[in-house]
């Protein structure tokens, strides 16, 4: 069987909504995939706004922009299918939406990006809200991807995304779980945006600056870091947490940014000795795949595989498409899975009460 689906991402980073066209083949339970088109559509600096400050709305405002951010979406999609000529080729469309608030330990989560509205648009059928039964479940309702790297990209042991927020997922005798690491390239760029800088290319500015230990130590004694998994971070941990703390050091932007890209990396060699020691792995050699904008970050990569050596990881960059549009892809996925009503939220990942079906339908087709 062949799911034709459109897969939307828009991550906490800001930089635009990822859209892919993947065809997605099941064989007797076996998945594959191929990502046809994919294209990122850049926001503009209003969009990044009213995004970023979403959370600061009252609730009539805030629903409001719901709608507006989904029938948004719905057009977007439709400039993609007519640049693309996709004409009668798409069966599904699978969005993730914008997290603005996520409150897992209230049972609650939210995602700008209204479904009707999406489907009333490309009048197509629509998966949105992926995330919300995991939550009602007493889920963290992150990280989602697992399910996608479990049945798409199975071959590693690791799979490490650096994206907004860095997460991390562990294959463990094909029992998957992952958590939510640290902020990684929103704290980054909110850094490069104070030198008139989009993000920082390749590492550049970071690479010109010094590590200042008593600003890594403030980092990384974060309560966050204690907590065992499963665990997730919501975008504001990287705004009005970490970034504070970084403008209180009056570093420099060279020294902020190393010190941070340190910080980044230790958290993730801590997060992989926990799961080392917590499931009492051998320390042999593993594989872990590094996906995410953060993975075009070279200093960054360098600077992780000088260290992850250390305890016997090897890291895998692989082709451009699925760096940039992994969750894009899994996005798809998921969506069909809820089309065929089976699991897409592993519970093991997410701590929930049990795997879940997550995801709200709207049929924008005639019948």
């Amino acid at each position: 069987m062949v799911y034709k689906v459109i897969g939307l991402m828009s991550g906490s980073s800001l930089d635009g909504l990822d859209i892919a066209f993947v065809h997605l083949q099941e064989n007797g339970g076996k998945w594959g995939y191929e990502i046809l088109h994919a294209d990122c559509y850049e926001y503009d600096s209003t969009w990044i706004a009213r995004l970023k400050n979403a959370i600061d709305l009252n609730a009539l405002d805030y629903q409001l922009l719901h709608t507006e951010y989904g029938h948004y979406l719905g057009k977007q999609v439709n400039v993609f299918i007519e640049k693309n000529n996709l004409h009668h080729q798409v069966s599904l469309i699978s969005s993730h939406g914008h997290t603005t608030f996520h409150v897992p330990e209230k049972l609650m989560t939210a995602q700008l990006g209204d479904g009707a509205a999406i489907a009333a648009e490309t009048q197509l059928p629509v998966v949105t809200d992926l995330r919300a039964m995991d939550v009602a479940f007493g889920g963290q309702g992150a990280p989602i991807v697992p399910i996608g790297e479990k049945l798409l990209l199975g071959d590693y042991t690791y799979f490490l995304n650096l994206g907004g927020i860095a997460n991390i997922s562990a294959n463990i005798n094909d029992r998957f779980l992952a958590f939510d690491v640290c902020a990684a390239n929103r704290v980054l760029n909110m850094l490069a945006e104070e030198k008139g800088f989009v993000f920082d290319d390749d590492g550049k500015i970071a690479a010109a600056g010094n590590i200042n230990n008593e600003l890594l130590q403030k980092l990384n004694k974060l309560e966050y870091y204690k907590r065992p998994h499963p665990k997730s971070l919501a975008n504001d941990f990287g705004i009005e947490t970490v970034f504070p703390i970084i403008k209180q050091s009056s570093l420099s932007i060279e020294d902020a940014m190393r010190t941070y890209v340190e910080h980044i990396v230790v958290q993730i060699k801590n997060s992989i000795q926990s799961i080392t020691r917590n499931h009492r792995l051998p320390t042999t050699n593993y594989k872990l795949l590094a996906t995410g904008g953060g993975a075009f970050n070279t200093f960054l990569i360098n600077r992780l595989k000088e260290v992850l050596q250390e305890i016997n990881i090897e890291i895998f960059i692989p082709d451009e498409n699925l760096i940039k549009y992994k969750e894009a892809l899994i996005m798809a996925l998921m969506g069909a899975l809820r089309w065929r009503e089976e699991y897409n939220v592993l519970a093991s990942v997410t701590g929930a009460k049990r795997n879940s079906i997550g995801g709200a339908l709207w049929l924008g087709a005639e019948a």
